[in-house]
């Protein structure tokens, strides 16, 4: 085993320096956010409050996990990740194992009408004309329905599915399996990896989503949570009607507190799916972005 130079230990040094202070200056945002939403009223006001909390409290915390408004847009933004998720898996899956098989007739010219629809597309106005047209204004299915593909995820897993040997399947036949029992029992279990990885992709993307049910969405009751949360960050004076705050209540709270709780407890649903995912996720991604 060769035995790293001076320069050598010198650029490791340098370069997980440099890796660490890119990880501070993600992380000190988040905690100056985090601390705000633990401090008291009085030192979120004066402008106290850095990197920990300041009159530690759980009032800011407690308001936004039992508001109403809150957890209504809550709820509906684990129902369209969630349904939104498992309907892209499985569309993506279905697209990307035909174009994998470069056999068949016809493979050619789809996959680059996918490629094209990945560079070019009708743009937001012709979008929200064809939701218009379709009936699907202030319905979730506006959410859903317009991102159960992308072609990105679905190369992803097309490339994974041609670095499997082809024994596997051939081998399957032999045995009398039909093409259904192939991917079903052996397909889709050896490839939890790349589902893994486009999974995590398909989740954050729906979580994360503000501007489609900004355009397509004017029901309040319908408002998702990070539309929800877009509303009150933006909101520079917030007032105890904005917020659905009772006058009881109001002493012990502030605005500004309150905007970061639910910044806070708006990232932790995602982030408890990540360990979950995490040991497919660079097996996955690795394997399906170096062939094809």
């Amino acid at each position: 085993m060769r035995t790293k130079s001076a320069l050598d230990r010198t650029l490791d040094v340098f370069v997980y320096g440099l890796l660490l202070l890119f990880a501070l200056a993600c992380l000190f945002p988040f905690l100056n956010v985090l601390s705000k939403s633990l401090s008291a009223n009085w030192a979120v006001l004066s402008g106290k409050v850095g990197l920990w909390p300041v009159g530690f409290t759980l009032e800011n915390v407690y308001y936004v996990v039992t508001d109403g408004i809150f957890l209504n847009a809550l709820k509906i933004s684990l129902f369209v990740t969630a349904v939104g998720t498992l309907g892209a898996v499985l569309f993506t899956g279905v697209s990307a194992y035909p174009l994998s098989k470069k056999h068949l007739p016809g493979v050619k010219p789809v996959l680059v009408l996918y490629v094209f629809t990945m560079l070019f597309n009708g743009g937001m106005i012709p979008s929200y004309l064809l939701i218009k047209q379709l009936g699907l204004m202030n319905n979730l299915a506006s959410l859903i329905l317009p991102g159960l593909i992308n072609v990105f995820n679905m190369l992803l897993v097309k490339n994974y599915f041609e670095s499997l040997p082809e024994s596997l399947e051939e081998s399957a036949k032999l045995d009398g399996a039909s093409n259904l029992t192939i991917v079903l029992r052996i397909i889709i279990p050896i490839s939890a990896p790349v589902f893994a990885t486009v999974s995590l992709f398909y989740a954050v993307a729906f979580w994360s989503d503000w501007f489609h049910p900004m355009l397509y969405l004017n029901d309040p009751s319908l408002k998702p949570l990070q539309l929800y949360l877009r509303d009150i960050v933006l909101e520079a004076d917030t007032s105890s009607q904005n917020l659905n705050l009772n006058i009881d209540r109001l002493m012990n709270l502030s605005p500004e507190g309150i905007r970061n709780a639910t910044v806070i407890v708006s990232t932790i649903p995602i982030l408890l799916v990540y360990p979950f995912l995490q040991r497919y996720f660079i097996r996955g991604i690795l394997v399906g972005s170096v062939k094809g």
